[in-house]
């Protein structure tokens, strides 16, 4: 298939991989098939056209920030020490091993540990989140509820003017009539 030589897709920021020479016919590479008049040699194979081994596709979702990855690599590696020591522990004790009591006791505090690793994970992206400023969509509860305060101030304001149209209207005595 020849070498391969790595080069951008216009436009669309994904390398993808092109020939960079042509092959000779003849010609082998590190991959190519042997000619069948070398003895023990199979038949030549024909050529095909370049193939990616995947196809890049964009992420669904966007990347984790980097503290909050680290956290997350970090609590998913003390949970898999966790477990694996739990595996022991159990095994030690069907064996009836002298070290069974030590690694249940380690267990338990690397299940402690663990917890704290999930937690931090927890604590660690509403942090980012706070300092970052995502932005997040009202739910349609409170926008309903904005909507009536909204609606009950304009009301009162509305109330608030024509009673101030009325005083000014009907004197300093506030009556409705002149009588």
């Amino acid at each position: 298939m020849g070498t391969a030589e790595r080069q951008e897709a216009p436009g669309t920021g994904v390398r993808t991989a092109s020939p960079a020479t042509p092959r000779r016919p003849g010609a082998r590479g590190h991959d190519a098939p042997a000619r069948s008049d070398v003895p023990g040699g199979r038949a030549a194979a024909r050529e095909e056209p370049y193939r990616p081994l995947w196809v890049e596709e964009p992420a669904r979702r966007r990347r984790l920030p980097d503290p909050v990855r680290t956290s997350a690599v970090r609590a998913v590696l003390i949970i898999a020490v966790t477990l694996l020591q739990a595996m022991v522990a159990f095994l030690c004790t069907m064996a009836g091993s002298w070290l069974a009591f030590p690694m249940v006791l380690s267990s338990v505090a690397s299940t402690v540990v663990a917890t704290w690793g999930a937690l931090d994970v927890w604590v660690t992206r509403q942090v980012w989140n706070q300092r970052h400023g995502v932005v997040s969509t009202p739910s349609s509860t409170a926008r309903a509820l904005r909507r009536e305060r909204r609606k009950a101030r304009r009301h009162a304001r509305i109330t608030e003017r024509t009673q101030e149209r009325i005083r000014r209207q009907g004197g300093s005595t506030g009556r409705l009539s002149h009588s």
